[in-house]
């Protein structure tokens, strides 16, 4: 008797689990809602038991009803007042009568009572009588030969077998009970029985959360993000929160409610999402930000309601929302205008399911986001999400990391490099990465290649930053020597000049939008400097100061540079306080609080003197390029021509005609001091070859207008 209880108990907290589980139905439960056997039966079924009732008995009168039934007397006065139309034998017993339309327009009181037969119209039978077949030869023959006047207009008959009657009103009625199935069908996917598309009229409140649990074979693990090490630790610390929550409640801790991930797109962001939904082993629920908002008022709330409610039927659990500024975007400040917004709406849901009265303390929600400026902040505080990782755009040593991931399925030649691509690629995000590596093996294919080689990558990279060469494009040869010597003088200036970026590769083949192109090895810097900014604007104009040196006149190809050259100034004296008349003072504002709506936090007289220094800023670089041209002319001129001749030059050639920089890049030191044993034979051999390498002493810094 205990183990029939016991099994009864069982079999009912199973019932209640299934019945909480929106996703999941016991077998057998046609209805989706549950286990009880009650909420089985469906009034759809009654409703169309009634109609299909209805439908026989119309379809069946319709085919008998309206046929009135006559003698053959009768019969043969019909004929005699020429009113027979036609004569049809059913199954050689049965004799229907079709009146003519004058008969049945008559005023014979024995047609009045004569209804139109829907099926058949006027031309429809309208009485009947059995008689075998040849007692109605018979009578037939009988009746003309009492009256021959009437043998001209002799009614002969029509015969038709009909083996069931029944079969006929099958035809009439199945396309009928198809449709009606059809809406039954349809009617009960949208009450939520079926699931499906057609369950989004009375589902539309439910949440979209895509579940991952431990029957969901997710592939992605931390072992497959590289690089994000600081990011990947406190991600793992959530993991171990909800596998061994006493670890850190029996000291008297609170697990934390949430962590934001933040920063630019590309980064792994949602990658580290999939490895947490691949390495926590407890439900994980992942959705987009913008799964919340629908056209239907309320949806937004009631949709955040019940993802939290799956979550805490399910916890320990993680919830996880990508691109949550479209619905955290800070209230009052939405683009769209009006009485009630949907989105506040849904914020306001979201605040108060994260931290409420009815919170619970075993769901964590991880969120990502490249927009965090304008999340709302009472979404940033403690309580909600507690922590903000950020996940930046990797360094040298993350980019390399990221690179033995993405070649690892590649097909690679022997003497590949990986140290030497980390490098090529300053500010490359991680789907940046895996765009060139896919880009490189289109290459090479391209090029009927068995393996992918160096300058694959290197040519993966150009068309990635400069887009794809257009040598089909006709430039006169006037405009190509313009072209060679706005780029020699932008990589003269960077050569010469200890803080711009070392110079890569130059080419005046067009490519995407720009007539040439100059790549540079910008530092990786964590602080910038005003030396190293001014050094940075006067490469910039280097360009331009070329042209009107060598044609005593200036062109439109330096678009691009001027607007570089006045964004870095305007940030000098707006944002950083680096200029002397303005002082220690910044206009930026980093949570675009604009409480006050001026739309600028500055005077008149204050605007004048920004556009004062930014101009004077700007010139003063100008001057300094063209005096640092005006210098190396002779070496200029032979970089252009050089560069008319062969389209493309690299770093060796810049060395062949100024010799070796006088400064190392910053990843050049972190380099040598990796390879000291390397650096050491190179100081060797450049200590022998120092009185013919050495460049020229340039000018201090100190001594050129700034």
């Amino acid at each position: 008797m205990e183990n029939e209880k016991d099994n009864k108990e069982q079999l009912r907290k199973l019932k209640e689990q299934f019945s909480k589980n929106s996703g999941e139905k016991p077998k057998g439960d046609n209805k989706g809602g549950g286990g009880d056997p009650r909420r089985r039966f469906n009034f759809y079924w009654v409703y169309a038991i009634i109609a299909l009732i209805f439908i026989g008995l119309q379809v069946l009168s319709s085919m008998g009803g309206n046929i009135q039934t006559t003698t053959f007397a009768d019969f043969t006065e019909m004929i005699e007042r020429g009113d027979v139309n036609k004569v049809k034998i059913i199954n050689q017993r049965i004799v229907q009568v079709y009146l003519t339309e004058d008969a049945l327009a008559s005023d014979n009181e024995a047609y009045k009572e004569i209804e139109t037969n829907p099926m058949g119209g006027k031309s429809g039978p309208h009485f009947s009588f059995e008689m075998p077949y040849e007692a109605y030869k018979e009578n037939m023959t009988y009746f003309y030969e009492q009256n021959p006047e009437l043998k001209p207009q002799r009614v002969v008959p029509e015969f038709e077998e009909r083996k069931d009657i029944w079969g006929e009103a099958l035809a009439y009625i199945l396309p009928l009970v198809i449709l009606i199935g059809i809406w039954i069908f349809i009617m009960r996917r949208m009450s939520g029985g079926g699931g499906g598309p057609g369950a989004q009229i009375f589902n539309i409140g439910k949440s979209k959360a895509q579940l991952f649990d431990q029957n969901t074979n997710v592939k992605v693990t931390f072992k497959n993000v590289a690089g994000l090490e600081g990011a990947k630790e406190e991600v793992q610390e959530i993991v171990s929160f909800l596998k061994d929550p006493d670890r850190y409640t029996s000291l008297g801790g609170k697990i934390p409610k949430g962590a934001l991930l933040v920063g630019p797109p590309g980064t792994g962001k949602t990658l580290l999402a999939k490895a947490v939904a691949g390495e926590a082993k407890v439900p994980f629920f992942s959705l987009s930000g913008s799964d919340f908002v629908e056209m239907f008022v309320g949806v937004g709330a009631s949709r955040v309601r019940d993802l939290f409610k799956q979550a805490k039927e399910k916890s320990p659990s993680i919830i996880f929302i990508d691109e949550i500024d479209a619905i955290g975007r800070a209230r009052g400040k939405n683009a769209l205008s009006g009485g009630n917004d949907e989105r506040e709406n849904t914020l306001n849901q979201l605040l108060t399911e994260m931290d409420g009265f009815g919170t619970n303390e075993h769901v964590i929600v991880l969120a990502a986001t490249n927009r965090a400026d304008i999340l709302d902040k009472a979404l940033m505080r403690a309580g909600r999400f507690d922590r903000q990782i950020f996940v930046d755009l990797p360094e040298l040593n993350e980019r390399r990391e990221i690179f033995k991931v993405h070649l690892a399925p590649l097909k690679l030649a022997a003497k590949l490099d990986s140290d030497f691509l980390a490098r090529q690629t300053p500010g490359f995000s991680g789907a940046d990465i895996a765009n060139v590596c896919n880009e490189a093996a289109l290459i090479a294919a391209r090029k009927n290649k068995k393996a992918i080689e160096q300058e694959d990558f290197l040519d993966a990279v150009d068309r990635i930053i400069g887009g794809l060469e257009k040598k089909s494009k006709i430039i006169s040869h006037d405009e190509k020597k313009i072209i060679a010597h706005h780029e020699a003088g932008h990589a003269t200036i960077s050569w010469l000049l200890e803080h711009a970026h070392p110079l890569v590769k130059v080419t005046i083949v067009p490519r995407g939008r720009s007539l040439g192109a100059a790549w540079y090895l910008p530092e990786e810097r964590q602080l910038t400097n005003t030396d190293q900014i001014l050094d940075e604007m006067c490469s910039a104009l280097g360009g331009r100061a070329a042209e009107e040196i060598i044609f005593n006149k200036i062109s439109t190809g330096a678009l691009s540079d001027l607007e570089k050259v006045t964004k870095q100034a305007r940030a000098m004296v707006t944002i950083y306080g680096l200029n002397e008349k303005l002082g220690n003072i910044t206009y930026y504002d980093s949570q675009n609080n604009n409480d006050m709506g001026f739309t600028k936090p500055y005077s008149e007289r204050t605007a004048q003197l920004i556009d004062e220094e930014i101009s004077k800023i700007i010139e003063n670089q100008y001057e300094r390029a063209k005096a640092l041209l005006t210098e190396n002319k002779e070496k200029l001129i032979q970089l252009a021509e050089m560069l008319l001749e062969k389209e493309v030059i690299f770093k060796e050639n810049l060395e062949e005609i100024f010799g070796k920089r006088q400064w190392k890049s910053r990843d050049e030191v972190l380099h040598d001091e990796n390879h000291p044993a390397e650096d050491a034979k190179a100081e060797g051999e450049e200590a022998a070859k120092a009185d013919k390498t050495a460049p020229e002493e340039e000018p201090k810094n100190s001594d050129l207008p700034a």
